[in-house]
């Protein structure tokens, strides 16, 4: 038997050879890529909750290591707001740069996604209201199924960042949670991977500052 993140015991394995029927609203680990969004060293402090959202990030970056889901990042104008900021960037390919809101101004990272069959984006980053709304939109018309991490997702203000969530939801995008999506790309207790998935999910949340 093995403890899941709330102290369930599961069978030390299970059968993962039976069919199932998965529904297409679910990510998994082989159709999903995740898209981090402008992190970057000097936008980072201006936003509320930043240390919760970073923490969150890179959460999910060691969620899609485990299940081998692949994961890019973008970079707004880095001579001016600085690189990807660590713990992030060095769990990140070097990421290409761009002087468009929209992470459609860095097609290779979409046209690399889309010949490997990966369909669905998970999104996080910053701005919600600007750089992530307008990636997010744009990945929509572009045919691809797009999820957003709420939680994982920030701005300066929160009214900026609420308007944003209602908006890419109204629009198509289906919100979600880091814990909510680790969960879906594992699918399944008893292994070695949720294992370390549920470690992720136990971790202790980093102390929020007024």
């Amino acid at each position: 038997m093995v403890h899941g993140p709330l102290g369930i015991r599961y069978p030390a394995a299970m059968d993962e050879t039976t069919p199932r029927l998965r529904s297409p609203e679910l990510m998994s680990a082989d159709d999903t890529a995740l898209l981090v969004v402008d992190v970057q060293a000097r936008l980072v402090p201006l936003i509320a909750r930043h240390e919760r959202l970073v923490w969150n990030v890179r959460r999910l970056l060691d969620a899609a290591a485990v299940l081998g889901i692949p994961a890019a990042a973008t970079e707004q104008y880095p001579a001016g707001l600085g690189p990807t900021v660590e713990p992030l960037a060095g769990r990140l390919p070097p990421p290409p740069s761009k002087l468009t809101f929209s992470c459609l101004g860095c097609p290779e990272l979409l046209d690399a996604w889309t010949q490997a069959g990966r369909d669905k984006l998970l999104v996080a980053g910053i701005e919600a209201h600007v750089c992530v709304q307008q990636t997010v939109l744009d990945l929509l018309a572009s045919g691809f199924r797009v999820y957003v991490a709420a939680d994982a997702v920030g701005s300066r203000f929160d009214e900026d960042r609420q308007f944003a969530l209602r908006r890419m939801e109204a629009c198509g995008a289906t919100l979600t949670t880091c814990e909510a999506a680790m969960f879906e790309w594992c699918e399944v207790a008893g292994t070695d991977k949720f294992k370390r998935i549920s470690a992720l999910v136990r971790e202790t949340p980093p102390a929020e500052h007024a």
